[in-house]
């Protein structure tokens, strides 16, 4: 009975803690931090919708001279640093301050070389740079956040229990693992992004052939280069295909210069090919067919000209030829996609591959490893076989996709109407396309219908769509390039 007295009194005067109690809520700077935390959440995801809009339609003064994804990449990972610190927010650890630590410092670098590298900063623009920093400022504050929780934690149980709880329940070791492995991750995103930053800054390196002009209101720059001199013959505007003209097409029209078929030509870069900038969305034909319009004026470039445009370049070489005419010697189409195939270049799949693959192009995965193991150049990737990795040209891509079935296909119907049709026109078409789609073969023969005055049609049965590629197909380009300035010439005698 005295035993049970005591032990009664015992409990009525050293009541037994809750442990449930314990908690760093309890401390209202910890609570101000996670209201902090909520608040900066809700403003990165407001920014985020705004970039993923961007990159479709870019609103006032959102433009970016490059692609966009590395802006909208920045601002996911700031997104899901800001997530995992609410979700673990009351179970910090030594393990997640390190790693938030290390995702901080490579943020930091990447500050560091956009602002540092100067065609970097030019293309991430403000927006970039701006996404950049945040990215950084809120990395330190999650670290800054996980280590005033720890203490608040720490202060807590003092207050409560007499000592700090160094043990963890199973729960807490599981959110801990999971927050770490998370972060981990993050890191290693970081590191993929730093690295083809790097690739980047390098590939800035490489000397541009010609100048940049600025066009469109001063938004975005193009880059168009001249080689040759000025003769009777009409310098020729090289119009590339589904990659840069410096990757091969442009070389075959140097020899055309060296063996004295023309005198002088130019080519230039559309809009996120090879050194131009990304122009704002959305972007059309006829809207490129208006910036190298512009180019050529700065460049005191005049008529009159020959127009020789490959795959999806001839269908803007053939809106720039119905507005300009009067200043057009002679058309040469090398393997030309025909307007009514621009549904292929607009299918929903097609575009949304594109944003797919943009989306994961900063990570650059591809062209590290094609840079480190392959022994790939700045060649390569500023115009050569590993620039459709970049997300410059991503961009440029999705841009013609989401616009190429209504926008563009109207500039090129409309171009089909306005067009002298006293033009010389060469055509010449790959074999192996027609072999791979009897439809491809109808409509280049559609295409041969442009003009009144059809000089010659050739097919180069062993040539890919890339017809420069081969022997037979040069010697293809070389016979109708002759064929055209012969027919431009005799026009002009007789």
């Amino acid at each position: 009975m005295t035993l049970l007295y005591a032990r009664t009194l015992s409990i009525e005067h050293y009541p037994i803690t809750n442990y449930t109690q314990v908690s760093p809520y309890n401390l209202w700077t910890v609570r101000f931090l996670r209201a902090l935390t909520v608040l900066f959440f809700l403003i990165t995801f407001a920014w985020w919708v705004l970039l993923l809009v961007s990159i479709f339609v870019s609103p006032p003064g959102m433009h970016t001279h490059g692609s966009g994804f590395f802006d909208f990449a920045y601002t996911c990972l700031t997104l899901g640093n800001l997530l995992v610190a609410l979700v673990f927010f009351a179970n910090p650890s030594s393990a997640m301050r390190i790693s938030a630590a290390v995702l901080a410092t490579l943020l930091l670098i990447d500050v560091i070389i956009i602002v540092a590298v100067k065609q970097v900063r030019h293309e991430e623009s403000w927006v970039g740079i701006a996404s950049v920093i945040w990215a950084f400022v809120i990395g330190t504050f999650c670290v800054l956040v996980d280590r005033v929780v720890a203490w608040g934690k720490r202060e807590e149980e003092e207050r409560l229990t007499g000592r700090p709880e160094t043990r963890r329940t199973l729960r807490e070791w599981v959110a801990v693992l999971i927050a770490t492995i998370i972060l981990v991750l993050y890191s290693i995103i970081v590191l993929l992004m730093t690295f083809t930053l790097i690739l980047r800054s390098r590939d800035a390196s490489l000397e541009m052939p010609g100048k940049s002009y600025t066009v469109d209101g001063g938004k975005y720059d193009v880059h168009l280069a001249c080689y040759g001199n000025a003769t009777k013959v009409p310098t020729m505007i090289l119009e590339s295909g589904e990659l840069p003209s410096e990757g091969g097409f442009e070389r075959w029209a140097y020899a055309a210069v060296t063996n004295g078929t023309i005198g002088r030509y130019c080519f230039w870069d559309r809009p996120g090919y090879a050194w131009s900038d990304n122009a704002p969305s959305p972007h059309s034909a006829g809207m490129s067919a208006d910036a190298l319009s512009e180019a050529l004026v700065q460049a005191k470039e005049t008529g009159p000209w020959f127009l020789v445009s490959a795959g999806y370049g001839s269908v803007v070489s053939r809106v720039f030829g119905a507005r300009h005419s009067h200043d057009i010697a002679g058309i040469m189409l090398v393997d030309g996609l025909h307007e009514d195939l621009l549904g292929n270049i607009g299918s929903p799949g097609r575009g949304f591959a594109l944003w797919g693959w943009g989306i994961l192009s900063p990570l650059g995965v591809r062209r590290i490893l094609g840079a480190v193991f392959m022994g790939r150049t700045r060649q390569d990737r500023v115009y050569g076989r590993s620039a459709n990795l970049g997300g410059k040209l991503l961009k440029a891509k999705l841009q013609e996709n989401l616009v190429a079935d209504s926008l563009t296909f109207n500039e090129v119907v409309q171009s089909r109407a306005i067009i002298d049709r006293k033009i010389p026109l060469v055509v010449i078409s790959s074999g192996k396309e027609i072999s791979k789609n009897k439809d491809w073969e109808t409509k280049q023969r559609d295409l041969t219908n442009l003009s009144d005055t059809l000089v010659a049609w050739t097919t180069v049965k062993a040539a890919p769509h890339e017809i420069w590629k081969t022997l037979e197909g040069r010697n293809a380009l070389d016979s109708g390039l002759q064929h055209l300035v012969d027919a431009v010439t005799n026009k002009t005698q007789s």
